[in-house]
């Protein structure tokens, strides 16, 4: 009889550690042709060490250095060795955990499967090997690749398992470790920026990075804008007919000046004199038609959920509970639409989802695969929710700040693409006597998909398809155009514009920038204001290249092509040195900006030094030694420092730092502060 062979299933966090138990009957048992056991991660458990730890000893003090003279390093000098991340949380520390699974690996595994995410960054393949790695495993690797964490997409993922004979020629792995050590080298910018900022008196860490700095230079720039607003207005003749409908003359947006817009009211008001009432001609009705809007992203969604009062960092976090409870499908992804076996997994349920949103049901008539939002190619598919339908949205309250919101809008989105195309009429029309005004506007024949899923205002839309007959003159007062407040939704098209980073680390940035005290941005609704951080990081990379978005862009290519092996990494990693070349002596310039847009550093406040305890010296235990003749708000009488020298234990009345009187009881004894040691009281456990 042949031996099953028996893998050891490395899930990346404990929750979905109970998902893969609970589509394989169990956390350990038999399926397809293996044995098995599952355990999990807890995300990565190791990160790179030191610089100067990665060095030779030699060379320890300049890796250490914040020194711009030490910069920029030489990569081919850093052995690249990971360390264990120091746990804050109370229980099993990551080395701990790694030492639980590799006693279990030693009980005989024929291999490890590796189950984390299946991540378009490769960061579930790089957090898997540093672990394998860390366990120092020889044996077979297998990669379990799974679009969400339903029964059926791990099941299958099972059964069409693959091997990994060697992480260097496995693309994904090459991409999460090359970007990996990419972001670790750039940490060069963040020192440089921060020496130069403290040099000139602000004490603050310039975090400088591949995604941050571009958000926060595009932010501050617009603000510098919207300050730099002066309005001017100016004044036209514009036609008008009994409807409403306005007839204007068409602005090319390039030039410079407009010889029919005028700066002063009375000359506007003399142009509009020169004008007699016009009949309305060549009115023409086109009847049009448009598609479903495109499947959003995660970062669309934060945008769409932002003005609700959602911040970035909350859609990150309820949504990825969500995708647990598989509520939602996959976050992480790059897809903007679902594959047709996707289409068809989620279609039986779509009328259950409708209900649950409060959207009629007919208006889902179009249950065809569309091909703008279905296609062959694809990995998880475009955000959208679950096969599994929650009974009511309340359900889904305990899972975190916006859950129904996030779920409502994401079902919408997706019921849209099953909604007919919406039906317009456009009007065209001009003036018989001035055919250079013009008029065109929507007016709505049925609504299908927007009255389902409608976020985008048009202003072209008017209710009445009556011209006519004819338009009077009149005087139109305008003003430049304020420069847009920054937004999520600004911040998000943006980056989607210039192809700057995924729907998801957009977000997840996003909120890193948004968090603590010394946070870059705050935000508000939606609305993204620079903090004084965030400020001076953002005058720190003016004209650098880790701010420009075109730059970015390509270092995004660049880690492509290192996972498709078009580029190997070390021509990738020494773009950072390249980077770090250029821009070191543009934010040496740069900080000469500081004070003259921020104005002079705050003054250090002045510090009041804590008087020192008077001290007590005697003989304890053969030895001369010196203790505080005060503990807490109590001093010690002569008769107490008498037996504290003496070895015995006294007790007196004192209060805790809350004011609760209380009975302290102690002797003298070793202590130790800050790794010091030291003689003092030592209160003795009731």
């Amino acid at each position: 009889m042949l031996k099953m062979p028996k893998y050891l299933i490395l899930a990346e966090k404990p929750s979905a550690a109970k998902n893969f138990a609970k589509a394989l009957g169990g956390s350990a048992g038999h399926f397809a042709d293996f044995d098995y056991r599952i355990m999990n991660l807890r995300g990565h458990l190791m990160t790179f060490r030191e610089p100067e730890e990665m060095v030779p000893e030699t060379l320890a003090k300049k890796y250490k250095s914040w020194k711009l003279a030490d910069m920029p390093w030489q990569l081919n000098d850093l052995n690249w060795q990971r360390t264990y991340i120091r746990t804050r949380t109370k229980g099993t520390t990551n080395k701990q955990l790694l030492d639980q699974i590799k006693a279990e690996l030693k009980q005989g595994y024929d291999g490890i499967i590796i189950a984390t995410d299946t991540d378009p960054s490769g960061e579930g393949d790089l957090l898997a090997f540093e672990a394998i790695d860390a366990m120092k495993w020889q044996g077979a690797v297998l990669r379990a690749n799974f679009m969400d964490e339903t029964p059926q997409s791990i099941q299958q993922a099972m059964r069409q398992l693959v091997p990994i004979a060697d992480k260097w020629q496995y693309g994904p792995y090459l991409k999460g470790e090359s970007r990996s050590r990419w972001d670790f080298a750039s940490m060069q910018l963040t020192r440089i920026a921060t020496t130069l900022v403290k040099g000139a008196g602000y004490a603050v860490v310039a975090r400088e990075g591949r995604l941050k700095s571009v958000i926060i230079w595009k932010i501050y720039e617009q603000w510098q804008k919207i300050n730099a607003y002066v309005p001017v207005p100016y004044y036209e003749v514009k036609f008008k007919d009994p409807a409403g409908h306005v007839f204007a003359r068409k602005v090319d947006p390039k030039a410079e000046q407009i010889a029919w817009r005028h700066a002063q009211r009375s000359e506007g008001e003399a142009d509009v004199a020169t004008y007699h009432e016009s009949a309305v001609a060549n009115e023409k009705h086109t009847t049009k038609r448009q598609a479903p809007p495109k499947l959003i992203d995660l970062a669309g969604l934060a945008a769409l959920l932002a003005p609700q009062g959602l911040s970035a960092k909350q859609v990150l976090s309820t949504y990825q509970k969500l995708y647990e409870a598989q509520y939602v499908s996959y976050p992480r992804t790059e897809d903007r639409n679902v594959t047709p076996e996707q289409f068809n997994e989620l279609l039986p349920a779509v009328d259950q989802i409708a209900d649950l949103v409060q959207v009629d049901r007919q208006l889902l008539s179009h249950r065809q695969p569309r091909k703008t939002h279905v296609k062959p190619q694809g990995s998880h598919g475009a955000n959208r929710p679950g096969t599994k339908v929650p009974v009511s949205l309340d359900q889904l309250e305990k899972y975190g700040p916006g859950a129904r919101q996030i779920y409502t809008t994401l079902a919408k989105n997706y019921l849209a693409m099953l909604a007919e195309d919406y039906v317009y009429d456009h009007v065209t029309a001009d003036l018989l006597d001035y055919p250079d005004f013009k008029t065109a506007f929507n007016v709505p024949i049925a609504l299908n998909y927007k009255a389902i899923f409608n976020v985008e205002t048009d202003d072209t839309e008017s209710q009445s398809a009556t011209l006519g007959p004819t338009a009077q003159p009149e005087l139109a007062e305008g003003k430049n155009p304020k420069p847009q407040t920054p937004t999520t939704k600004w911040i998000m098209a943006f980056l989607e514009k210039n192809n700057v980073g995924t729907g998801a680390t957009r977000v997840s940035t996003l909120s890193d920038m948004s968090q603590g005290t010394k946070g870059m941005l705050n935000e508000s609704r939606g609305k993204l204001t620079p903090t004084q951080t965030g400020n001076i990081s953002a005058i720190m990379v003016e004209n650098t290249w880790i701010a420009s978005p075109k730059i970015t862009k390509r270092l995004f290519e660049m880690m492509d092509e290192v996972e498709q092996f078009k580029m190997p990494m070390a021509q990738l990693l020494d773009s950072v040195t390249q980077v770090i070349a250029h821009d070191m002596p543009q934010m040496e310039a740069n900080v000469a900006n500081l004070t003259q847009r921020l104005g002079p550093p705050p003054k250090k406040r002045k510090v009041k030094a804590k008087p020192k305890a008077e001290q007590v010296t005697g003989i304890f235990k053969g030895q001369e030694v010196h203790f505080a003749k005060t503990w807490g708000n109590h001093t010690f009488t002569e008769t107490e420092i008498a037996d504290l020298l003496a070895g015995k234990t006294i007790t007196f009345e004192t209060t805790t730092k809350q004011k609760k009187p209380f009975t302290a009881k102690g002797q003298l004894g070793k202590r130790t502060f800050r790794g010091n040691e030291y003689t003092g009281f030592k209160l003795l456990k009731a």
